[in-house]
């Protein structure tokens, strides 16, 4: 199939492409770089030796993406053109709530007129708000406690709405917890601009010099250690899990929701740890007070996506941190060359 992976250049999209490209999907991308390089699908193309189309285009502007789908023919599209940032989303709601909306919309108009109707979307496990854990896809979502959240909340409505009413779409909603780890070539990994919002990138530049100590963000929480405790999922089984969710879509029409997490917990410190462990390497760090918009504990009940897709992540926490670090090290200055 011919993908149109729109935020392709960026973290997840990256290795997501070379997934597809492996599987032997072509893929064209769309991304305006705002968090991400180009020099990402470069080196995509390098790795698979196999070619990426790519438009420097931001899928809010639908002029835009009209003239993808009129010089292209797309069989399908997975989105992760969003802005991700839980503590960001919290200071600039205007700013999330158009682009993560407003992109989806325009990716469903497009496609709607162009007869697509395969649609992966990039969701989060921030929809199930402070629901019991594990979460699990028949919960009843709950207000989330950020912007971001309710961003995933409403392209989740928006298109089990389009599906309800166009009977040959096929969706998947995949909501996924906390992707790290990067290829274990070390080519391609998670690139932020300026200060690190996730946890493993602020490790290891942290690991690598450029910043002086790790910032763990509130120590009282009700959990194993008091630090927060996230479902941590290694980027290339999270990748591996959109190309199972698309290749399910040509079996089934509606919409089919899944988790893509391992299921297990594990704490900030617990992190910090196991990539001390894994790397030879000490990380220094100091507790600050709680961020906004943190919840204490969140993991996934996985065992759906291993069901029906015969998807389950393979990698584990010290594969995680090595290959993190195998990019980091690498890339000291992450993209740029």
């Amino acid at each position: 199939m011919r993908i149109l992976v729109a935020g392709g250049a960026g973290y997840i999209g990256s290795h997501t492409c070379l997934v597809l490209l492996e599987a032997g999907h072509e893929v064209i991308v769309a991304d305006n770089l705002c968090n991400s390089k180009e020099e990402s699908l470069r080196r995509v193309q390098q790795l698979t030796g196999k070619p990426i189309l790519f438009y420097p285009v931001d899928v809010t502007e639908e002029a835009a993406v009209e003239k993808i789908f009129q010089e292209q023919h797309i069989d399908g599209v997975i989105h992760f053109a969003g802005l991700k940032a839980v503590g960001e989303s919290v200071e600039q709601p205007v700013r999330y709530y158009y682009n993560n909306v407003v992109s989806t919309l325009t990716l469903c108009k497009v496609m709607k007129r162009h007869g697509v109707n395969k649609f992966v979307f990039s969701s989060s496990a921030t929809v199930y708000g402070e629901n019991a854990i594990p979460f699990v896809e028949t919960m009843q979502l709950l207000p989330t406690t950020n912007p971001y959240g309710e961003t995933k909340v409403m392209s989740e409505r928006i298109l089990t709405d389009v599906a309800a009413v166009e009977p040959d779409w096929s969706v998947a909603l995949l909501r996924y917890f906390n992707p790290i780890g990067a290829h274990p070539s070390g080519r391609i990994g998670e690139d932020p601009q300026g200060i690190p919002n996730n946890l493993m990138p602020y490790v290891t530049q942290v690991a690598s010099g450029k910043r002086e100590r790790l910032r763990v963000w509130g120590n009282d929480y009700p959990t194993v250690d008091g630090t927060g405790v996230r479902d941590y999922i290694h980027v290339m089984d999270l990748a591996e899990g959109h190309v199972r969710a698309l290749e399910k879509l040509c079996e089934e029409k509606g919409v089919l929701v899944y988790n893509l997490g391992t299921g297990h917990g594990v704490s900030v410190l617990q992190l910090v740890h196991a990539f001390e462990k894994a790397n030879d390497l000490t990380i220094p760090y100091d507790i600050c007070p709680r961020r906004a918009g943190d919840i204490a504990e969140f993991y996934a009940d996985a065992s759906k996506a291993e069901r029906e897709l015969g998807w389950k992540a393979a990698r584990t926490i010290e594969d995680m941190c090595r290959d993190s670090w195998n990019w980091q090290r690498q890339n000291p200055q992450g993209y740029e060359v």
